[in-house]
């Protein structure tokens, strides 16, 4: 992967100085509350999910350290705004909910957010704000491809079962025919010197999957590339297959292959679009129905 230019990390840096500057996230009274914005984003997280949702799950979420966590949260108990419970199914599990002044809080502070987005918004033409609204899609995108991570696993590991398991799920669901679990890869085929495995994640959770086993010398097979549907339409199944690919070259092999159902259109576009050509079938793979070969590029 290339190296990050100064001139992008200086844009970021200074669109970030300019953005949180006009919506007040540097004010201690965030949209004229009582308090800073990051209590009050905890409280709208609070709100989204709904009563009972664990602490563990908003720490995932907004990426905060237990100790922090804990403080904000005592601080808006303190205030009466959030009611802190013990889990029924697990005494060890604290979950926060709302009480009902934290409801209101919160109805007044979307009210707020609401009419500061629309002061910003007011100042340009209807032209204008289909094309930031475009870019801000755009923006959202593309910086939640950058924080997802792709990391080698054990291919027996819970994740990857897990994953597999769901990509099961969702061929059986889109093939006409259904599609068959026992076609998945076994641990042993993509671990070690027999290959790989690969797990996506989105702040710990993982929503994405792709393998790699040995064909022959020389050559290997790319396998089970799957993204979670809330994770697709962000470039994800590209940087797994890359992250694949890569790890071929890394074990030798001068080529890598791949096979693909006939209903999965958009597979065979991306495989296409990443330098693939198509090649007569190497396998007799039932769900096979079209096959693909691409050469790497020496290290």
């Amino acid at each position: 992967m290339e190296s990050v230019s100064a001139q992008h990390v200086a844009a970021l840096r200074r669109f970030n100085r300019s953005y949180t500057r006009r919506i007040g996230a540097l004010d201690d009274h965030y949209l004229g509350q009582d308090r800073p914005l990051g209590q009050a984003r905890l409280l709208f997280e609070i709100a989204e999910a709904g009563p009972g949702v664990p602490l563990r799950d908003l720490r995932a979420r907004l990426g905060l350290d237990a100790g922090y966590l804990s403080r904000m949260v005592k601080a808006l108990q303190d205030q009466g705004l959030v009611r802190l419970r013990t889990h029924p199914d697990d005494s060890r599990v604290r979950t926060a909910e709302l009480t009902r002044a934290g409801r209101v809080e919160i109805e007044e502070q979307n009210r707020r957010a609401d009419a500061l987005a629309e002061g910003l918004l007011d100042g340009l033409t209807p032209q204008q704000r289909e094309r930031l609204t475009d870019a801000l899609g755009t923006a959202q995108r593309l910086l939640r491809l950058a924080a997802l991570t792709v990391e080698r696993v054990d291919g027996a590991s819970p994740d990857a079962r897990a994953c597999l398991a769901a990509y099961a799920a969702d061929l059986d669901a889109r093939f006409p025919e259904g599609f068959d679990a026992g076609d998945l890869v076994t641990p042993e085929e993509v671990s070690g010197d027999a290959g790989a495995f690969f797990v996506a994640y989105e702040e710990g959770r993982p929503v994405g999957c792709g393998a790699l086993r040995r064909l022959e010398p020389g050559v290997a097979e790319i396998k089970h590339v799957w993204v979670h549907p809330d994770a697709r339409r962000l470039g994800l199944a590209r940087r797994l297959l890359h992250a694949l690919e890569a790890e071929a070259s890394r074990r030798g092999h001068d080529v890598v292959r791949l096979d693909t159902h006939t209903a999965l259109t958009e597979a065979q576009a991306m495989y296409r679009a990443s330098g693939y050509r198509e090649i007569p079938a190497y396998s007799e793979h039932v769900y096979a129905g079209h096959w693909f070969e691409k050469r790497l590029a020496p290290r």
